[in-house]
């Protein structure tokens, strides 16, 4: 009688220490893009790190394009609790998903003493109708990359400081025999055409609406797509930009096929890895020039890491999320995105080997123009992105594509 007791008080014992490791286990859904800014192995390594330092919480990864991002997210609304419970998400879309319930609202989880520590342009990312959506990750901008080599053999003795010196001097390269297309862009009919032409936007000091009526037809917006056009028909640009995403002007870049292009942050050390790149150790970085000497352009291109509406576990994502934002992780992992911690940019271990980037990126992330933020962006987007190709693909006027495109997105915003 008494063994069977103790058997029995040994068997509970036993099942309520299976009970409370089951309960303490959690399973995180996550879903991230598998291009720019971090790599795969990058976000693979950080998470590992996550789950040895929180041994209760595993983390299921998923990397799809960029493109596909956006829709897997929508999608996954529909799947409830077997959706997914942390997403990287674009700085365009907060509007819509705050809309349409998308994300948890984690206002309450932001520390007062971060909000003077980080970039106020990161903030931005995840900020919408007075409420954050999640923290800020990527801090990205696109930026003017050169060939040193190209433009000393051009006899150019420093980088474009205008927006004119830039076609001038591809120009001189063309000219001389170093390359055919000078400059290459990512002008395919995606998000990364407007990422492109935003930064031309800044650049000529240009504004998407005033009194919230579209200013697409007049002043920098439409100034950007003239000179869009126009590197086009005086063939300093690649023509099959109006193809390319950011993958393949940095293939075209690192094969010394171009002497400028615009890409993100993480096209520095992957151009400058001599194992990827014919160019390595040629690599310049600066600002994207503005149209008057002193002016820059950028364009706010940075992602935030939210909780999705489904998740029946906020706190252990908050904990992923936290982890990934910190800075001693973003300093160790900083080779393809700058972090969002001002006190980053002072670190060795993030300064090494890139501080040509480091300080293009100080003057750039003060500059970065804001996509339009609205819950109609999609379709916004793609009227632009239908609009600006017409005129890259010699169809339509400048003016006359984005006056139509004015009408239309009159009636979205």
């Amino acid at each position: 009688m008494t063994l069977n007791k103790s058997w029995l008080a040994l068997s509970m014992t036993a099942a309520m220490s299976v009970s409370v490791y089951a309960h303490a286990n959690t399973t995180i859904n996550a879903l991230f893009m598998s291009q720019a800014a971090y790599s795969k192995s990058d976000i693979q390594a950080m998470t590992q790190g996550f789950e040895k330092a929180n041994p209760d919480i595993k983390v299921n990864l998923e990397f799809v394009p960029y493109e596909a991002l956006h829709d897997k997210i929508i999608a996954a609304k529909g799947a409830g609790a077997n959706g997914y419970d942390v997403v990287l998400y674009d700085v365009i879309w907060p509007a819509e998903f705050a809309k349409f319930g998308i994300l948890k609202d984690v206002t309450k989880r932001i520390k007062p003493s971060w909000q003077d520590k980080i970039f106020k342009g990161a903030w931005t990312t995840v900020k919408y109708d007075h409420k954050y959506w999640g923290m800020p990750w990527i801090l990205d901008t696109k930026y003017l990359f050169y060939n040193k080599k190209m433009l000393k053999e051009a006899g150019i003795t420093h980088p474009p400081r205008t927006l004119s010196e830039l076609s001038e001097q591809a120009k001189i390269i063309k000219d001389k025999g170093l390359v055919k297309y000078p400059m290459v862009w990512s002008w395919a009919q995606s998000e990364a055409l407007i990422c492109d032409y935003t930064t031309l936007v800044s650049s000529y000091n240009g504004v998407f609406f005033k009194d919230g009526k579209p200013q697409f037809a007049s002043g920098g917006s439409l100034k950007a797509v003239q000179f869009m056009k126009k590197t086009l028909t005086d063939k300093l640009s690649n023509p099959n930009s109006r193809e390319y995403l950011e993958e393949d002007v940095r293939k075209v870049f690192s094969s010394g096929d171009a002497a400028f292009a615009l890409n993100w942050t993480y096209m520095y050390n992957l151009a400058n890895d001599p194992k990827q790149s014919q160019v390595a150790g040629d690599v310049g970085v600066e600002p994207m020039p503005g149209e008057h000497l002193g002016d820059v352009g950028a364009v706010n291109g940075s992602m935030g890491l939210g909780i999705t509406s489904n998740s029946q576990h906020p706190d252990a994502d908050w904990k992923f999320i936290s982890y990934l934002t910190s800075q001693k992780v973003q300093d160790k992992y900083s080779k393809l995105s700058l972090p969002i911690w001002k006190a980053s940019y002072d670190k060795p271990a993030v300064l090494k080997g890139q501080k040509e980037l480091v300080e293009a990126a100080k003057i750039s992330i003060g500059a970065m123009l804001a996509r339009p933020q609205t819950a109609q962006y999609p379709r916004l987007s793609n009227t632009l992105q239908q609009a600006i190709q017409r005129v890259l693909q010699n169809k339509q006027s400048a003016r006359d594509a984005m006056q139509q495109a004015n009408q239309v997105i009159s009636r979205l915003h």
